[in-house]
């Protein structure tokens, strides 16, 4: 980042790493991030433009940009609706890092794990986990979550009860034939 030299160089810059996270955020199946480390600036942008976020206990988080003499942005906007708007003032304008043990108390990080090993043992398994669910279930209630994001609840409530409906445009193919897997199961 040095090396650029007029606003029209540092838009091209940002705008790219706006789009590798809007990409993540696009896509229609959940996106986990898997954290090992340092996850600062950019790196903690793209973590918060996933769905979800696990991390070793040695991971460290922050926002370093204004000891640099930048501002933090892009997908930093997203910060607050994970951990709130004080702590994102906390991490932008004090540049501090925090360790895994904040981050999840913070809720930045939904779980932690001691080692890489048990890392890839956690993203694995709930991959496997989201694998297991219907599709097209899942695809809706990802952009569900989105739209929640921006819309009141009021509207939030209205678009569920859209995205329910509209499990049942093809006769609820989906939705019956999970429903019969759950309900005929053997109990143990």
């Amino acid at each position: 980042m040095n090396q650029l030299s007029s606003s029209k160089e540092a838009e091209t810059f940002i705008s790219r790493i706006h789009h590798a996270c809007k990409a993540l955020r696009d896509l229609p199946t959940p996106v986990i991030a898997r954290i090992d480390g340092y996850c600062l600036g950019a790196g903690l942008e793209i973590a918060a433009a996933c769905d979800l976020r696990i991390a070793t206990e040695r991971s460290v988080f922050g926002m370093p940009e204004v000891n640099v003499g930048i501002p933090s942005v892009v997908e930093a906007a997203l910060l607050p609706g994970l951990i709130g708007m004080g702590r994102t003032r906390r991490l932008l304008y004090l540049a501090e890092n925090i360790n895994a043990v904040t981050a999840e108390r913070w809720g930045l990080v939904e779980r932690l794990v001691d080692s890489r090993q048990e890392l890839d043992d956690a993203v694995t398994k709930w991959v496997t986990r989201i694998a297991k669910t219907g599709p097209h279930a899942m695809t809706s209630q990802k952009r569900l979550t989105q739209t929640w994001e921006n819309v009141s609840v009021d509207d939030g409530i209205t678009a569920g009860v859209r995205a329910f409906s509209e499990c049942y445009d093809d006769g609820g193919q989906e939705p019956k034939s999970f429903m019969e897997a759950f309900t005929s199961r053997r109990r143990s």
